[in-house]
């Protein structure tokens, strides 16, 4: 829990080392459904990877040529144990993983507006098997959590960190509701992909606020529906075939949203269609995908008869 060392006095230190523990307890169950990722994790933590490259689409943790062909196909053996695999790609020993997320292109459009991570206390929430957090320590932060609360997510990345041995990465089994537990804390705080899990969207946003630290930045990443108007779409039960989502709003609704939670300078700085291309199917991730939400012969349209999904990406300050 070495991140408490980079938090600021504002931080409620004692619950969450309360809260910590609390969930380390419960995740170092001898339980079949942590096992499952514990063993891997384990596993992988064995080795070291000489050469890593955080800077290009794929993350490089190791290359081919520094382990030998045994150890090579144990190693592929433990990270097919994280799959389905969301974000990526990585490649891990020459092991190439090509996850459902083409998480590289998310990750190009919003470095023009990525704000100066150089010495920043940096969260980022669902973070998954951080894939972003590896992209994001290329630019030198003073640390970054990740907050994940999914025992998949968690152990993957603790594999994966163990591997590339980046002290200023971080990951706690934490949601976006354990912010009220880093008052001021964050100099840039990324949500990207949450915001329509919440039933309570403008609440969710402004305990974001409250976590940032004074001219603080949240970069805000959400599927939306298209339109010019300010309004959401509230799905009977599923959208694209996801349960648990509320609300999926216009990228302008998004950004009353946040000035509604008090936010200031707020930026819609990209939308797009979404893309079978972009999110898909492949050997890491062999369940449904896009291209299976959508509506047969009308690919403007969900399964559901709603509005196909975009993305939208939104960027606003705290006073």
């Amino acid at each position: 829990m070495n991140y408490l060392l980079f938090l600021p006095q504002s931080a409620c230190f004692d619950e969450l080392v309360t809260l910590h523990e609390e969930r380390q307890r419960w995740v170092n169950q001898d339980k079949k459904g942590f096992l499952r990722y514990r063993r891997p994790f384990e596993h992988l933590s064995a080795f070291t990877a000489e050469h890593v490259d955080c800077t290009g689409d794929t993350v490089i943790l190791g290359a081919a040529d520094e382990i030998a062909e045994t150890d090579r196909q144990d190693i592929r053996k433990s990270l097919q144990a994280f799959m389905p695999w969301r974000k990526g790609p990585f490649s891990v020993f020459g092991v190439d993983i090509d996850a459902e997320w083409q998480s590289n292109r998310k990750w190009q459009r919003l470095l023009p507006l990525l704000p100066d991570l150089r010495e920043k206390n940096v969260a980022d929430i669902g973070c998954n098997n951080g894939y972003y957090m590896f992209r994001m320590s290329e630019h030198r932060p003073r640390f970054v959590l990740g907050f994940e609360p999914s025992v998949q997510h968690y152990y993957c990345f603790k594999a994966l960190n163990s591997l590339a041995g980046i002290g200023q990465l971080n990951i706690d089994l934490l949601g976006v509701e354990h912010l009220p537990l880093f008052p001021s804390c964050f100099d840039v705080i990324f949500l990207m992909g949450v915001i329509y899990h919440r039933p309570s969207p403008v609440d969710t946003l402004r305990d974001v606020y409250a976590a940032l630290a004074p001219g603080g930045t949240l970069i805000l990443e959400s599927q939306a529906i298209p339109g010019e108007e300010s309004l959401a779409l509230f799905p009977e039960t599923t959208y694209a075939k996801a349960p648990g989502i509320y609300f999926i709003p216009t990228g302008r609704c998004l950004g009353n949203w946040m000035k509604k939670a008090g936010f200031e300078h707020v930026e819609l700085f990209c939308s797009h269609p979404m893309s079978g291309e972009e999110q898909r199917r492949t050997e890491w991730m062999t369940f449904e995908s896009y291209s299976d939400f959508l509506k047969a012969g009308n690919p403007q349209l969900t399964l559901e008869g709603y509005p196909a999904p975009h993305r939208v990406f939104l960027r606003g300050t705290k006073k």
